[in-house]
């Protein structure tokens, strides 16, 4: 046979396929649309949702199944491209649908979900001499729990469970450390707790919201599971940019919902926003008119002053304060201010739960904060893990190697060859947190995230290996 021959029926067979995945295609889409319509009780996005519901309860969609385009469902079913929007929202908000882009949104099956940023950035698959890869505090800076712990006799017993849900001593004492004048403090479980009450009472699925380029791992995974767009806007020694942060805001046919930033030691960077660089932010955050949310993570041990961009626009910004990193992270403990109007659906939704942050613990947390000796345990805390920060970095430029002094417990390392560096450190007994974890935007380069606050001394021996693996550019320099 001609090679003429071989390409006809080649194309022959490539054709009679794809028609056969279009038939298909449309075979199920008609498919799911008749298990929707019989089902579908009320025309409304919650009788959507229930309609979807019971076709998986009643095995008419499996796992996996691909529902129908929104205008198509919206056609057949009579209903608005909004209710049906509406509808997928409700969904995936419980877990019930996937969005994945171009491949569409299908049913959500029950297996183990998939690996996130925050996984991957922390697996581990060795025990290290050395872990620098945790991001924690170090113990053995963490202000002492006896005194505060002596003066507890019981957990305590509200008046009732509508009582106030922060200790009215803590509020005080919260109120005087706020870097603005607080419309609302309600005090909650942790940082994370905090973005997840924001992010799932402020968003809905397909919204679109900027983060920061490298951003936090957990976050990016919080944003991502709700079905949120997230656009990645870069960091400098500053904080946010502001030049491609109009861009985004600006751009044509976009329309954005919130702005993520942290304030002081971006996790990994160790960038702390500048008070110039906070008035540069401002009118093109005023203008855009959208919630702001602040994470200061770090809190007392960051060696940066506190700022918040609610000083200037305290309308759009809520600003969450972690004690995790300061006072303990099993305290589980953070701060979070905000207008009435942008706290009104997080305050529900958290009523609707747990309603209150443990008493105790919060009342731990205002002896730390009003107790002298627990007051200069932290300070002295900021100023340990500022000598031990300032230590590596000038011993990394010593060997070639630029890291942004900035803030925090952590540095964001450039290296060569990510992959290369992390085996290279792991078979000499160091875990470090891989830097594409981290990555919003494409092409930041190779980075390692390394939890200095843990490294008390030898930091000439770190030096050493750390620069080594920065200068590793292919596996096959691994152990040399």
């Amino acid at each position: 046979m001609s090679d003429v021959g071989v390409v006809m029926i080649d194309t022959l067979r490539s054709t009679h396929l794809i028609t056969q995945l279009r038939y298909c295609y449309v075979t199920n889409m008609h498919s799911s649309l008749s298990v929707i319509s019989e089902r579908l009780e009320d025309a409304s996005a919650k009788g959507l949702a229930h309609a979807v519901s019971r076709a998986v309860r009643d095995g008419a969609l499996q796992p996996g199944a691909r529902l129908p385009p929104i205008r198509a469902l919206a056609t057949h079913l009579g209903l608005s491209p909004t209710t049906v929007s509406a509808g997928w929202t409700l969904l995936a908000r419980s877990g019930a649908i996937r969005t994945d882009g171009r491949r569409g949104t299908t049913i959500a099956g029950l297996q183990e979900p998939a690996s996130g940023r925050y996984r991957r950035a922390l697996e581990r698959q060795l025990d290290f001499a050395l872990d620098l890869s945790t991001g924690t505090p170090d113990p053995a800076l963490l202000p002492n729990l006896g005194p505060a712990l002596s003066e507890l006799t019981t957990a305590g017993i509200p008046g009732t469970y509508l009582d106030d849900p922060v200790v009215p001593g803590l509020l005080d004492v919260l109120r005087a450390q706020w870097p603005y004048p607080p419309d609302e403090l309600m005090v909650v479980d942790g940082a994370m707790d905090a973005l997840d009450l924001v992010s799932r009472s402020m968003l809905r699925f397909g919204d679109r919201v900027i983060v920061e380029h490298p951003g936090f791992p957990p976050l990016l995974d919080l944003l991502e599971s709700i079905g949120a767009e997230v656009v990645g806007v870069p960091v400098d020694s500053a904080g946010l940019c502001p030049e491609p942060l109009a861009a985004a805001l600006t751009g044509a046919g976009t329309h954005t919902c919130a702005v993520f930033l942290q304030p002081r030691a971006q996790n990994p960077t160790g960038a702390s926003m500048a008070g110039q660089r906070a008035r540069e932010l401002v009118p093109i955050l005023a203008r855009a008119g959208l919630p702001v949310i602040e994470d200061d993570s770090a809190g007392a041990v960051a060696a940066a002053v506190p700022i918040s961009l609610g000083r200037w626009i305290p309308n759009q910004v809520i600003h969450i304060r972690s004690f995790s990193k300061s006072h303990g992270p099993d305290l589980r403990l953070a701060a979070m201010s905000g207008s009435g109007e942008l706290l009104r659906e997080v305050v529900h939704r958290r009523q609707l739960g747990q309603g209150w942050s443990s008493r105790l613990l919060q009342r731990v947390l205002l002896t730390l904060l009003t107790d002298p000796v627990a007051v200069a345990d932290v300070d002295r805390a900021r100023d340990e893990y500022t000598r031990r920060r300032v230590a590596l970095v000038a011993a990394l430029a010593a060997r070639g190697v630029d890291v942004v002094g900035g803030d925090g417990l952590n540095l964001w390392v450039p290296v060569n060859d990510e992959s290369a560096a992390i085996v290279r450190l792991a078979r000499q007994g160091v875990g470090v947190t891989p830097g594409t974890p981290f990555d919003v935007l494409p092409g930041g380069g190779g980075h390692l995230r390394v939890t200095v606050g843990l490294v008390a001394d030898g930091y000439e021996s770190l030096a050493d290996l750390l620069a080594a693996a920065a200068n590793t550019s292919s596996w096959a320099s691994h152990g040399r």
